[in-house]
Order: structure tokens, then C-alpha cells, then sequence
């Protein structure tokens, strides 16, 4: 039976020593004709729509430690600083709108090309282009989940919920965070107050899996057999740095399965990748379905 995969910050830059890969996306548009793609997206598709990624040239993690489920479950402090932070964040994510990426992934699964989609990202961008059944490895902002009876509810009605308990709460946030979690002075965050569960009392989180925490076998699995399923593996904005996205590459690589990689910069799976290509993601996708 395999692993738990548990999500696992690496901090610092990634040690490769590849080159970058090519502009031409001719070679992956002719895997991809063949059909029975399975996608796997990161943060990186999500840049073009102003949300920033951890890595890249945007990268928060030069500057930013996100939150660990540890840190999160151990204090009513830790559940501050969050959902403080958070409940600004959360806003721009929200208004976020899909870019010309999660729209080609869309096209490309509606043309038939593409088996799944599985996503690292929280944004619910690729269902708003109008992709179907993605599977949302690392969950989605716009839920929330008690920690105690695990009733899930709407992002929404918290936010109105936290409006009113927190009427007066204003802050200047310096950086949104591909995980919804904005950067405040510790100042603002004081004073901030956390609601409770309505069923049962007990403690909110965003049905996010938070780094340090295991993402859900179930999904794990479903991931499995789609990647088992599929002829090849499409990887589209992600550094690959996380074990819970890397470990697909690795597994359809080990299975012969044709491994394609369009991200700006060098990658955990570049050694696996039969081609690869450093470009934009909204550029490459488009180039990619006016080929198809």
C-alpha cells in the first residue's frame, strides 16, 4: 500500500543543475495530440492572474514562512495570526479571474485531449475556466472545515461572519501568498477575533492542506489511478519541490509514461521530463491548443 504523502516545505532554491529547456512547444502539442493526458498544475499557472507563486520570480518563500498545520492546531495565537491575515488575503484570491492558461486547459479538456486535471493550486481557477472533476490535490480556499465534528461550510459565510466580529478591523497588506495568507504587521493581527464552528464549537480551518499535513489518501489514490491510467503526464507551473505533486511524476515516469514540462525555470522533475519547455504559461497553452 503506498504512503500518506505529506506536504513539505523545502525552503531555499532548488539544487538543480539542468538547463532551462526550450521555447518550442511543437514537440509537446505532438505528445499531447495522441490523447489520454492527465495535467498536473502549480502555482505557477496562477501568476498571470495576479496570484503570486512560492518559487518563482515572484516567489514568496524568499521572504515568507507559511503556516504549518503544527502551528495552526498547537495555538489560539497561531489561529489568529491566520485567520487575520487570511481573511484579507482570502479577498484577493477570490476576485481573482482565469487567465489564458486555465482557459487552454479547459479547451484542451473539452477537445477531448486531456483524461484529468489535478491541481496543486487552492484558487478554484481551473473550475472557473470552466474544467471539469479536477481534482484539487491541496483543497480550496473557498471552504472551511471544523476540526472537531468536520463540517465543511462556504469561505463566504465565514467572511460575513468575521466582518461582524471584527467591524473595525483595517490593515495595509503588504503581499498576497499563493495560499490566500496576506502579509500584515504583527501589530494589525492583534486584537483580531476568531470565530468558532456553528455546529459544534469547535476549531475552523480552510479545507487547505497546510504544509506538515497529509493530504487525503482518497484523493492520493484517485490521483494514482488517472496517472495509471493515462498515456502521458503534462506538468504545467509547478518547481515540483512538494513530495505530494513530485511523487506522480515520478510515478508515471517509472511506469515509461511520457513526462512534459512547461514552467519559467528549472524543476524537481526536470531529470524525468522526456521534453521540456521554459516559457509563460498563458503564451505556451495558447501557442499549444493553435497547434491542435
Amino acid at each position: 500500500m503506498r504512503s500518506r504523502p505529506t506536504l513539505q516545505w523545502v525552503p531555499g532554491p532548488d539544487v538543480l543543475a539542468l538547463e532551462p529547456g526550450t521555447t518550442d512547444v511543437t514537440p509537446i502539442a505532438d505528445v499531447v495530440a495522441a490523447g489520454e493526458v492527465v495535467v498536473l498544475t502549480g502555482a505557477g499557472i496562477s501568476t498571470e492572474s495576479g496570484i503570486p507563486d512560492y518559487r518563482g520570480e515572484t516567489g514568496s518563500l524568499r521572504t515568507h514562512t507559511p503556516m504549518t498545520y503544527g502551528d495552526f492546531v498547537a495555538s489560539d495565537s497561531g489561529r489568529q495570526r491566520y485567520w487575520a491575515r487570511s481573511h484579507l488575503g482570502w479577498r484577493t484570491i477570490a476576485r481573482a479571474a482565469p487567465n489564458e492558461g486555465h482557459r487552454a486547459v479547459a479547451t484542451l479538456q473539452a477537445s477531448g485531449y486531456l483524461d484529468g486535471v489535478i491541481t496543486q493550486n487552492v484558487d478554484g481557477l481551473h473550475q472557473a475556466a470552466g474544467a471539469r472533476d479536477v481534482i484539487e490535490l491541496h483543497g480550496n480556499l473557498d471552504r472551511v472545515i471544523c476540526l472537531q465534528c468536520g463540517t465543511t461550510s462556504a469561505r463566504e459565510a465565514l467572511d460575513a461572519r468575521l466582518r461582524l466580529t471584527n467591524p473595525e478591523f483595517e490593515a495595509e497588506v503588504t503581499r498576497i501568498n499563493p495560499d490566500g495568507d496576506a502579509e500584515l504587521p504583527e501589530e494589525a493581527v492583534r486584537g483580531f477575533r476568531v470565530v468558532d464552528c456553528t455546529v459544534c464549537g469547535g476549531v475552523l480551518k480552510p479545507d487547505v492542506v497546510f504544509f506538515g499535513e497529509n493530504v487525503p489518501k482518497n484523493r492520493v489514490e484517485r490521483c494514482y489511478r488517472l496517472i495509471d491510467d493515462a498515456a502521458s503526464m503534462l506538468v504545467l507551473g509547478s518547481s515540483l519541490t512538494v513530495m505530494s505533486g513530485f511523487r506522480f511524476v515520478r510515478h508515471a515516469a517509472k511506469a515509461g509514461k511520457p513526462v512534459l514540462i512547461i514552467n519559467q525555470g528549472v524543476t524537481r522533475g526536470d531529470p524525468y521530463a522526456a521534453e521540456r519547455v521554459n516559457l509563460p504559461l498563458g503564451r505556451a497553452l495558447t501557442e499549444l491548443t493553435q497547434l491542435l
